[in-house]
């Protein structure tokens, strides 16, 4: 059995950066649906709140014959900061 970690940081209602020692992941959503972007890894939850039922699905970018396709963290980073500016812009409709 080894140890975990993990620590999630809530940037605005529904966003959040996860921080683990296998890296940084960006999670956006609201109870029952979320979605975590994790370097060319994405996660999609939905559940019902409160009963403990969810069902999880994941996919996984395929990556180009020859190139070594790694997402840095300032990447995941970025692209969360631009998932904050879209909700932004959505909720102040």
């Amino acid at each position: 059995m080894g140890f975990r970690f993990r620590k999630s940081i809530k940037i605005f209602p529904g966003i959040r950066i996860n921080l683990s020692k296998s890296g940084i992941s960006t999670s956006v959503g609201v109870p029952g649906a979320t979605v975590n972007i994790k370097g060319n890894k994405t996660t999609t939850t939905a559940g019902l709140p409160g009963t403990g039922v969810s069902y999880r699905s994941s996919s996984q970018t395929p990556e180009p014959l020859g190139e070594d396709r790694r997402i840095s963290g300032g990447a995941v980073l970025f692209w969360g900061i631009v998932a904050i500016a879209i909700v932004m812009v959505w909720l102040a409709h």
